[in-house]
C-alpha cells in the first residue's frame, strides 16, 4: 500500500474558463485555440443563492481576497429611495426576472431579481416619522403625543410629497416590490431598493402580462 506522503500528485482540474478565444467570432466562425487555459481565466460554478436561513461561505479568489458566497438568505437592507431611509427586512419571494423565468421557478436572488419583501418596518417609520397607519385604513395616529411632536409631524407633511397610490396599495397587503441592486453570490448580501414611479409601473405591466400569458398558455 502506498502511503499518502509517497501517492503521485495529479494536477487540479480547471474546468470552468472565462477566456475569450473559446467564443465564436461575431461572423460565426472559430478562433484558434492558441494556448491551454490558465489560472487568470478560471471561472466557478455560480452561487443559485436561495431563500431560506442564511448560509454563507468565504472563497479565496486571487490576490488573497475573500468573496463571500450567499448559499441561503431571507434578510436584507431596502432602501427607500423617496423617503431617503434604508431598512432591514424579510425578503418573501421571487417575482420577476428579466433574465430567465428559470430563476423566478426556483426563486433564486441574484442582482436585479424583482421580489416581494415584509412591508413591516417601513409601516412602523411611516407612523413614527408622520403620525399616519399606513395598511388597512389609512389613518392618523391615535397614540398620544405632545404638541411639540405634533407640529413637527404637520411640518414633514407640508415638506414631502403625498403616498402614490400604487405604493399605498401595496401596503395595504402587506408586501412590498423591491430591487436587488447587489450580488448575493459576490458579496453575500441581498440589499436593494423599493421600486416606485415609473419602474413600479413597469415591473407591475410586466408581470401582468406574464400571468396572461400563462392562463392563456392553459
Amino acid at each position: 500500500e502506498i502511503s499518502r506522503a509517497r501517492q503521485p500528485q495529479y494536477p487540479s482540474k480547471m474546468g470552468i474558463t472565462r477566456n475569450s478565444y473559446k467564443k465564436r467570432r461575431a461572423t460565426g466562425g472559430k478562433q484558434p485555440q492558441y494556448r491551454k487555459k490558465r489560472k487568470f481565466e478560471m471561472g466557478r460554478a455560480p452561487a443559485a443563492t436561495k431563500i431560506g436561513t442564511k448560509r454563507v461561505r468565504t472563497v479565496r479568489v486571487r490576490g488573497g481576497h475573500l468573496k463571500w458566497r450567499a448559499l441561503r438568505l431571507d434578510h436584507g437592507n431596502f432602501s427607500w429611495g423617496s423617503e431617503a431611509i434604508s431598512r432591514r427586512t424579510r425578503v418573501l419571494d421571487v417575482l420577476y426576472n428579466s433574465t430567465n423565468n428559470e430563476l423566478v421557478r426556483t426563486k433564486t436572488l441574484v442582482k436585479n431579481a424583482i421580489v416581494q419583501i415584509d412591508a413591516t418596518p417601513y409601516r412602523q417609520w411611516y407612523q413614527q416619522h408622520y403620525g399616519v397607519q399606513l395598511g388597512k385604513a389609512t389613518a392618523e395616529d391615535s397614540a398620544k403625543v405632545s404638541r411639540a411632536v405634533i407640529s413637527k409631524r404637520e411640518g414633514r407633511k407640508k415638506n414631502s410629497a403625498a403616498l402614490s397610490d400604487a405604493l399605498d396599495l401595496q401596503f395595504k397587503t402587506g408586501r412590498l416590490l423591491a430591487c436587488i441592486a447587489s450580488r448575493p453570490g459576490q458579496s453575500g448580501r441581498c440589499d436593494g431598493y423599493l421600486l416606485e414611479g415609473t419602474e413600479l409601473a413597469f415591473y407591475q405591466k410586466k408581470m401582468q402580462k406574464k400571468k396572461t400569458k400563462v392562463v392563456e398558455t392553459k
